[in-house]
């Protein structure tokens, strides 16, 4: 039995990086891909999860549902995974991917808001896929604060709690603090997950620091397709995780075939380390804000920087894409 299970979320994730216009057959073949090369778990869905194709956050070329389903049909051994932000998502989107064969569901509610998950938490596990409760914005949180918050979705049915960085600003030791609460204080049948990106070039070692302190369930996104400056490539996760010993059931040689010859011709840009991803692990802002911050800055003629330094000074979380328009537009009209 493997020691870990490792979690692909370039078609979820990466629908971030790609403008969320995935196309059925590039699901399929990353999907497949993936598959035949062990990965355990697939997510796919708009990058906002169930619900998310709106004006806020930005259309899909294809309805993620029929997305959804095109992944289920191209596997043989992987499970499907869905993302929902209660909220965005709703219980019927839940009922509908469940119907099209998805089995594992992922509940997000910022660090501090898990109290807005119980009753989707709830529903999943209902409809029998296998639960687990997102923690974003995980710096946001004191490692005890995010325990309560942990222990919120475990009664609700979470049966895997992660940690969550989305704005790649925790550490090695704010990861490990992190998790190893997680493990100290929920039930022993309770999992913990660590979910990376990339902005400060930490991704590859918090995975390594979460997995050391308890966490079960790693994500990863092929060639670190996602949000912001991308994931933690899952690709280099296998090959890391082989090197350290540690069981997993993706295979590293196939894997990077995958990274090099399926993934990475699909994607728009290379995800990189520049100027504004690294704000975002600075400044602890959440990754989908960069192509939002990036647009915004050229409508209004002003500095992406300034944009998402401002967005970390007031702290917004995700959900807060709004406020991006409003902060360009307040620096437009500053004196010069």
């Amino acid at each position: 039995m493997a020691d870990l299970t490792l979690v692909d979320s370039t078609l979820r994730d990466g629908s971030h990086a790609k403008r969320h216009q995935l196309t059925v057959e590039q699901v399929v073949t990353v999907a497949g891909a993936l598959d035949r090369a062990g990965v355990d778990v697939i997510e796919v869905s708009h990058g906002d999860g169930l619900g998310g194709a709106s004006f806020n956050y930005g259309f899909s070329l294809t309805d993620e549902f029929e997305l959804i389903a095109a992944a289920v049909g191209a596997v043989e051994r992987a499970r499907i995974a869905v993302l929902l932000l209660p909220g965005i998502g709703v219980k019927e989107d839940l009922a509908r991917a469940r119907e099209l064969g998805a089995s594992v569901t992922r509940v997000a509610t910022h660090s501090t808001e898990a109290d807005i998950a119980p009753s989707h938490l709830a529903f999943a596990r209902e409809l029998g896929f296998k639960t687990c409760g997102f923690l974003m914005m995980a710096h946001m949180n004191s490692p005890q604060g995010l325990l309560e918050q942990a222990k919120i979705m475990e009664a609700a049915g979470a049966a895997t709690v992660y940690v969550t960085d989305s704005a790649g600003a925790l550490m090695p030791d704010t990861v490990k603090a992190r998790v190893g609460a997680l493990r100290e204080g929920l039930e022993g049948g309770t999992e913990v997950g660590f979910h990376g990106h990339e902005n400060l070039s930490l991704s590859i070692a918090n995975s390594v620091a979460g997995h050391e302190a308890g966490a079960t369930w790693i994500d990863g996104c092929t060639c670190g397709l996602g949000a912001g400056a991308g994931n933690a490539p899952t690709e280099v996760l296998t090959a890391v995780f082989e090197k350290l010993g540690v069981e997993v059931n993706a295979e590293t040689f196939p894997m990077l075939d995958v990274a090099e010859d399926v993934v990475r011709p699909i994607m728009d840009r290379p995800q990189v380390v520049d100027r504004a991803s690294l704000l975002l692990g600075y400044a602890g802002v959440y990754s989908s804000f960069l192509l939002h911050a990036e647009r915004a800055a050229e409508r209004f003629e002003v500095s992406t920087k300034d944009i998402l330094v401002e967005v970390g000074n007031r702290k917004a979380v995700g959900g807060q894409e709004d406020l991006i328009i409003e902060i360009a537009a307040e620096l437009a009209r500053a004196p010069a």
